[in-house]
């Protein structure tokens, strides 16, 4: 959650809204499929204080993602459970690189700003130092003669 407070009367996607007739016309199956599926832990709706299955927007979605597996691609239920889990495991994967990614970024651009300061506090009036090359020359230093 970003911080904020939300409003409780707002609808979201994940929302647990529908009751299992509704879910399964929306979907497109047969409640008694759906109450498979949840036995079997592929599409796990919230539930009431009575114990009645609630259905959101995104179980709708993932119930006709399983249909769809299943009948289109030909893959078992054990099979569909597998990619789910898989796809659950990638998004929070990738929602903690952002969280990593944003996390750098912020300590690179505090290393960034601290280096500024640092080079804005050297003293101008201090030469650089260059590294003198040594050579093998021989300079002879004769003092003049004082005439009396």
């Amino acid at each position: 959650m970003d911080g904020r407070r939300r409003n409780p009367y707002e609808l979201t996607d994940e929302t647990p809204v529908y009751v299992i007739s509704i879910a399964a016309q929306l979907s497109g199956l047969h409640p008694q499929t759906l109450r498979q599926y949840d036995r079997l832990g592929l599409v796990s709706p919230d539930r009431t204080a009575g114990r009645g299955r609630r259905y959101s927007a995104r179980d709708i979605e993932l119930l006709r993602t399983v249909q769809q597996l299943s009948q289109d691609e030909g893959i078992n239920l054990a099979g569909i459970k597998r990619i789910i889990e898989l796809e659950n495991q990638v998004a929070a994967l990738q929602q903690r690189v952002a969280e990593l990614t944003a996390a750098v970024d912020g300590a690179a651009a505090a290393m960034q700003q601290r280096e500024a300061q640092v080079h804005a506090s050297y003293r101008r009036d201090l030469v650089p130092y260059q590294d003198v090359q040594q050579t093998s020359a021989l300079v002879v230093w004769r003092p003049k003669r004082s005439r009396d």
